[in-house]
């Protein structure tokens, strides 16, 4: 992680969870971390458990990842604040339960705009930013994916299917990975690209009936995500999956 030594990284859904958890790992490490997220209250709570001398090295910044404006204005911050983006962290997510056959299509719609065109919205943006730094540096992207955006499973017996867009939007950023990858190589840049998959994570995402279920914890996903960033500039780690031992899926 020497290199990422006072750079700058984006965590989007920085308020909870996987978000928070990198948020931490990567300020440990001496990177300037911008925490986005809607939950104002709650990264400031994150920021005062931080310790007091690495504290200066944690901004936040309200942000709605569904709004490409509110995303368009908080990166004109950044930019203008911190002189752009090294590494982004598309963590923000959105699961909602119900049935796609009945539920509402503003759900729906909302959790399609949070989990895939949020990450366009960013991506496009810290693209922007890497692209016009002269000479171009190397960077990073990583997209917080799961196992269900490679295959689906059935629910738990007695339940229904509960998962709706969430998959979908999933398997999105499995194919913008790919794509992204391409991209990046065609446009002769040095930033890298990874999809962290993993199974069951405890955080407020996961629906109540899962939860007995054998979970990673987000310090797990976390872990992965450092990792992914401390390779090597000729390594890219395009596809990560992390399971929790005795996962029945």
């Amino acid at each position: 992680m020497e290199r990422w030594q006072n750079r700058v990284a984006v965590v989007t859904g920085a308020s909870s969870g996987i978000g928070a958890e990198i948020s931490r790992k990567l300020i440990a490490s001496g990177v300037i971390v911008v925490g986005l997220a809607r939950r104002l209250d709650r990264m400031l709570e994150l920021r005062a458990e931080i310790p007091e001398d690495r504290r200066q090295n944690f901004h936040i910044k309200q942000c709605d990842v569904c709004e490409v404006k509110s995303v368009n204005d908080v990166f004109d911050q950044i930019i203008e604040e911190f002189g752009g983006v090294d590494i982004l962290i598309n963590n923000a997510g959105k699961l909602s339960g119900g049935q796609l056959l009945t539920m509402s299509l503003d759900t729906a719609q909302q959790v399609l705009q949070t989990n895939v065109m949020g990450v366009v919205y960013c991506t496009q943006r810290a693209f922007q930013s890497l692209r016009s730094k002269s000479p171009p540096i190397e960077g990073h992207v990583v997209l917080i994916n799961s196992i269900v955006g490679h295959y689906l499973f059935n629910p738990l017996p007695g339940s229904q299917q509960e998962l709706n867009m969430y998959p979908a939007t999933k398997h999105a950023l499995t194919a913008m990975t790919e794509l992204f990858r391409q991209e990046l190589r065609d446009f002769k840049t040095k930033i890298k690209v990874t999809s962290i998959s993993p199974g069951l994570v405890d955080t407020e995402l996961v629906p109540q009936q899962y939860k007995t279920l054998p979970m990673l914890q987000a310090e797990d996903v976390a872990n992965a995500i450092m990792y992914a960033l401390a390779t090597p500039p000729h390594v890219q780690v395009h596809e990560l999956t992390i399971k929790p031992m005795g996962e029945p899926f």
